[in-house]
């Protein structure tokens, strides 16, 4: 620049002339500038592509059902043809997007020289209204707002695009449906020792002490009937159903409402899963019966319901209803009335 900007006002309005022309060579119209059949003939084809991708999306979509992965996965020049055919779909879809918003850019869009003057870092009022005006003219020069086809093929596209996204979540594994409802607690079922599968008789627990167990489900024998569980039906059975029975003196139980059944002679059950984000607790303080969760300190109340106390668990631990056999061993009375572990978004919030 031959002179120096250092002069300009604080705040300017508009354009002001402080340097002299730095050589710009004469502007050349293009020819979609100048003949209406070459304008019409770029915004066909930029609607083209637009329409180009959106056909290689819906054909992403069709490959995705139907080309078969796994061994019996057809193959297309020693690849799976699924990944082949969903890659190729995919990336043609967004390449034709790009190349389509490139050609409106450089054949239909407004061409001509802008200038900026430097201004100060905090804009005036004036300054921003210029802004806004600016942003109104660029749309307006963008000539979406008087192309509808290349506007409505432009925004399918856009707006199919993420369809890709949204199917390829279904290979993230099968919907929980209502498992994350329930476990396999059920009426009757006995509680028995974690590791050893032992009945748990009342009078095996003493005031004060605490037991981690297990429903009698997932130590089957001929006795008592129940089908074997292996692999992860097994594990996931047993992370579920983990629960801890405490024995305090049952003047101190605060039962909520509803739940004054829900213990035997002093003895509760809760879930062993904290509410936070599912770790197995069971560090239990005797003289305050509140129950530590490790990872994040978590407190639960075992003698007011499982209420939480402190830190950043969001609701009180399942309480397991139970009651004793005919036989004196503990056993459940249900399942579980609401959903055990960490709270997620389609549970009821009470």
């Amino acid at each position: 620049m031959s002179e120096s900007n250092d002069n300009l006002p604080a705040e300017t309005s508009g354009i002001v002339e402080v340097i002299p022309n730095p050589g710009m060579p004469e502007h050349h119209w293009r020819p979609t500038d100048v003949d209406p059949k070459a304008e019409r003939r770029a915004e066909r084809q930029v609607a083209m592509l637009f329409g180009l991708s959106m056909v290689c999306t819906v054909l992403f979509v069709v490959a995705y059902f139907t080309l078969s992965i796994g061994e019996d996965a057809t193959v297309f020049a020693g690849f799976g043809a699924s990944n082949v055919a969903l890659g190729l779909t995919f990336g043609l879809a967004l390449l034709f997007i790009g190349i389509g918003i490139i050609q409106l850019a450089r054949k239909l869009m407004a061409d001509h020289e802008i200038s900026e003057m430097r201004h100060p870092a905090k804009s005036s009022d004036e300054d921003r209204e210029v802004t806004l005006e600016a942003l109104s003219q660029g749309l307006e020069e963008s000539g979406l707002g008087r192309r509808p086809l290349i506007r409505n093929t432009l925004l399918g596209a856009v707006s199919l695009i993420g369809i890709p996204l949204v199917v390829g979540l279904r290979d993230l594994g099968p919907l929980p449906g209502d498992k994350l409802l329930s476990t396999i607690w059920e009426k009757d079922m006995r509680i028995v020792r974690d590791v050893t599968g032992t009945p748990i008789l009342l009078s095996d627990l003493q005031i004060g002490d605490l037991a981690n167990a297990q429903p009698e489900a997932l130590f089957p024998t001929e006795e008592n009937g129940y089908p074997e569980l292996t692999g992860l039906e097994m594990q996931v059975g047993k992370s579920k159903a983990s629960v801890i029975l405490i024995r305090m003196n049952p003047d101190e139980i605060v039962p909520n409402k509803d739940r004054e059944n829900w213990s035997v002679s002093g003895v509760v059950c809760y879930s062993k899963i904290c509410t936070h984000v599912g770790c197995p607790i069971s560090l239990a303080e005797q003289k305050t019966h509140h129950l530590l969760c490790p990872c994040h300190q978590s407190t639960f109340d075992l003698a007011d319901s499982g209420r939480v106390i402190f830190g950043p668990a969001a609701r009180a631990l399942p309480q397991l209803p139970i009651a004793v056999d005919s036989e004196g061993y503990l056993v459940a009375q249900s399942d579980f009335t609401e959903p055990v572990g960490p709270s997620f978004w389609e549970r009821d919030s009470s």
